[in-house]
């Protein structure tokens, strides 16, 4: 079944040609029955594949499909690579994306673009799943354009609205800014290593000493890849911005594919970091600033997508602070529950809009558990797996993370906890203000107020039941556990591990650090339940602008303007300098009086043309003896 892995990213291929060119003429139906499909066959065949690899004695595959560059030196392969990293972010993106197109089936079955949509997502998976197949950096940047492009697409979906365009621009110009470092970066490698190629490239960079100057350089370029691509300080606000699209859009880019690119990249390349100290000390720091940054202004929004966007940037965070301290497999682990609980949270938060007529406010909702009874059990579940509450999944992934931070920084690891504490607070905030209380809406959306379709509550039950057990795959041998995922990944991070050495905590600080932890997690639950529930608090605007703290905080730390300031403003000025005085004035200016001169200079010289035979016979005598006189005096 390995040497079909290339099916995996045919069948989406497919589903985006046939939905694509059959937009016109397909009804709905088989519309979403295809574009379903085929993520479905994706998924079996990578079930298959996973449990093919897992019993095999070789853990790494390369598929090559055909001779693709080759040029001087450069030789470039078309090639798959097959291993327990691939394998994992394959069933991850083929599984949590078929949860999503079987849910867009119902939420988008009113839209106009149907079709349009279910193809754009299609396309997103092929993309995405070239991203993690790829044995060398450029097959893998294709699938981190592609993935690009297609998130323009889809954020932008709605383009009529003026600002959800603008927001699709947005977040395609700064992933190209990031994309820039990767694509650096490669060129770099290439010029050090002589391949593109993993397998050529890895083995030889095990033999370099660390800290090397190049490696330094590397790293660094594809961390600034990896900071677009994932939302990270200072290339972040995309991402909260693409909340523009279609919920099922949110919970695509947000949860399991085009923002985890990063970690994935930074994860395949570990032993490049690993050999990169410094690269990895500005990973952590800017990580862990990215996550505290992200928690602080999420515990102000009102906007229940706005909740988890912000939500999502400050769990990315925590991803790149567990890669800068070495926890691969934490990190990665993290990578995993995040994809199932925040799935699950945007598909929930999708069904709270669709049953509140699009309403996105969390002032104007209130009391809908007994309304969507479904919707609030699993998200329910999905807010308990964030806040890091045992046995749900956040819990053994984020503690991974959270106890070799201790064991690397105990400052950053007190400043993790507080981040940890403060995701509790904004996601039980968010519980409670949309489905606990009264009903804060108009008289026509609570008449409106039903639970959502199967097509949109059976992924929910799905992924609440992956939120519930998903960290099971990660039990730390302090309860009891062998850790499958550190052993099953072990020979992807085997020599950055071998490098950095084991952990060397002992199990006594690490209930400890558990315990921190949870009570942690647990005292922001309480005070959220007591504001929000027991005293019915309900953010006003006047509140906050007396708050300055909270007005930072709900005003996004006005980064946006500081770019606008800084960047767009001044950007924009000296373009209209160059379209007003360089090109106008000065470019059309030179070419316009060109043709002026030549047009006056063509009435002048029209006015020796008079029709009188005399003049002409007088002018060719001239003409006569000025060459005479030249031959002359030439000679």
């Amino acid at each position: 079944m390995i040497k079909l892995v290339y099916l995996i990213p045919l069948f989406p291929m497919l589903g985006f040609l046939i939905n694509g060119l059959g937009r016109n003429v397909l009804p709905k139906s088989v519309v979403g029955f295809i574009g379903s499909l085929t993520v479905l066959l994706s998924f079996i065949l990578s079930l298959t594949i996973f449990f093919e690899l897992n019993a095999s004695q070789t853990k790494s595959f390369i598929v090559p499909l055909f001779d693709w560059i080759s040029a001087g030196n450069l030789t470039i392969p078309f090639s798959f690579l097959l291993d327990p990293l691939s394998s994992l972010m394959l069933l991850i993106i083929t599984g949590i994306g078929f949860l999503i197109h079987v849910y867009s089936t119902g939420y988008m079955h009113n839209d106009a673009g149907f079709a349009k949509f279910f193809s754009y997502l299609n396309l997103f998976i092929f993309f995405m799943l070239l991203l993690v197949l790829g044995s060398n950096y450029v097959i893998m940047f294709i699938g981190w354009e592609g993935v690009g492009l297609c998130s323009y697409l889809l954020i932008g979906f709605w383009f009529t609205n003026a600002s959800y365009a603008s927001a699709a621009k947005k977040a395609f110009v700064m992933n190209r800014i990031g994309d820039l470092g990767f694509l650096i970066a490669v060129f770099l490698i290439f010029t050090t290593f002589g391949s593109v190629e993993f397998a050529k490239i890895f083995p030889q960079a095990a033999n370099m000493v660390s800290g090397d100057k190049i490696l330094i350089l590397i790293t660094a370029l594809l961390f600034v890849g990896a900071i677009g691509k994932s939302a990270q300080i200072p290339l972040f606000t995309w991402l909260p911005d693409a909340m523009a699209g279609p919920t099922p859009v949110s919970a695509l880019i947000h949860a399991a594919t085009m923002v985890t690119a990063g970690i994935y990249m930074i994860s395949r390349s570990n032993i490049l970091f690993t050999l990169a100290p410094q690269t990895l000390e500005v990973v952590s720091i800017i990580g862990l600033a990215t996550a505290i940054l992200g928690a602080t202004i999420a515990v102000t929004q009102t906007d229940i997508k706005k909740v988890l966007a912000y939500s999502t940037v400050s769990q990315l965070g925590y991803m790149f602070l567990g890669l800068g301290v070495g926890a691969y497999t934490g990190a990665f682990f993290h990578v995993i529950t995040h994809a199932f609980f925040k799935a699950l949270l945007f598909l929930g938060a999708g069904s709270v809009i669709h049953a509140m007529s699009n309403e996105q406010d969390m002032r104007h909702m209130g009391g809908l558990k007994k309304k969507l009874p479904i919707t609030f059990l699993t998200m329910m579940i999905g807010t308990v797996a964030i806040a890091g509450l045992p046995p749900f999944a956040g819990f053994f992934s984020k503690d991974e993370i959270l106890a070799h931070v201790y064991e690397h920084n105990k400052i950053l690891w007190i400043i993790g906890v507080i981040g940890a504490v403060f995701t509790s607070f904004y996601m039980f905030r968010m519980l409670f203000l949309t489905f606990s209380g009264t009903f804060r809406g108009t008289h026509e959306q609570e008449h409106h107020l039903h639970e959502s379709p199967k097509s949109m509550t059976i992924p929910l039950i799905i992924l609440a039941v992956l939120s519930a057990i998903g960290g099971f795959i990660g039990i730390p041998e302090v309860l009891g556990g062998k850790h499958w995922l550190a052993g099953f990944l072990s020979p992807v991070f085997g020599s950055s591990s071998s490098i950095m050495g084991e952990s060397g905590l002992d199990h006594t600080t690490e209930f400890i650090l558990m315990g921190v932890s949870v009570a942690g997690a647990l005292a922001a639950l309480l005070f959220a339940y007591t504001r929000y529930v027991k005293n019915a608090h309900v953010p006003v605007g006047d509140q906050v602008k007396r708050n300055a703290l909270a007005k930072i905080s709900l005003n996004k730390y006005y980064v946006d303007e500081i770019y606008a300031a800084l960047i767009t403003r001044p950007l924009d000025a000296l373009s209209r300098f160059f379209f007003k005085v360089v090109d106008k004035a000065g470019i059309d200016g030179i070419v316009n009086g060109l043709g002026s001169g030549a047009n006056e200079a063509s009435k002048g010289f029209r006015l020796l043309q008079a029709g009188n035979v005399g003049f002409y016979l007088f002018m060719m005598v001239a003409g006569i003896i000025a060459l005479l006189v030249y031959g002359f005096y030439k000679f």
